[in-house]
């Protein structure tokens, strides 16, 4: 029963092995150097940083690159049904119209919540209560 695993086992043991002579043999071939000074800042393009990494990000960066890899990523499965379209026929056309349907639904839920713009327009009153700016004209 338990020579069933024995290969299994081998096998993890040649690899450990392994992965160990690569770290001893890196660390004798590999140059002695101080690690210290300029190895040690931050490469940004070549210029000098300004302040710290650790700056705080608005979320909408991350939500509008999140909707653009949703639709990319979906919009990418388009050409291989382009491809094989005229073989499939009717049936590929009416799924790729329901597929079309989900990406618009989800696009127009997206523009409806106002994701899609950079900056929301907020007016701030007493105490850290924001709401939203009025258009000009509008009555209410």
């Amino acid at each position: 029963m338990y020579t069933d695993f024995a290969p299994i086992l081998i096998f993890i043991f040649f690899a450990l092995l392994l992965i160990g002579a690569l770290f001893v043999l890196q660390n004798i071939i590999s140059p002695k150097q101080n690690k210290g000074g300029d190895k040690l800042n931050t490469y940004e393009c070549g210029e000098v940083p300004e302040g710290s990494a650790w700056v705080k990000f608005n979320i909408r960066f991350y939500v509008v690159a999140l909707i653009f890899i949703i639709f990319d990523v979906e919009i990418l499965f388009m050409f291989p049904w382009a491809v094989v379209f005229q073989k499939v026929g009717l049936l590929a056309l009416v799924e790729m119209l329901i597929f079309l349907l989900i990406l618009i639904v989800g696009y127009a839920y997206v523009w409806v919540k106002d994701d899609l713009s950079w900056v929301k327009m907020t007016v701030r009153y007493g105490r850290g209560r924001y709401a939203p700016l009025q258009k000009k004209g509008s009555d209410s």
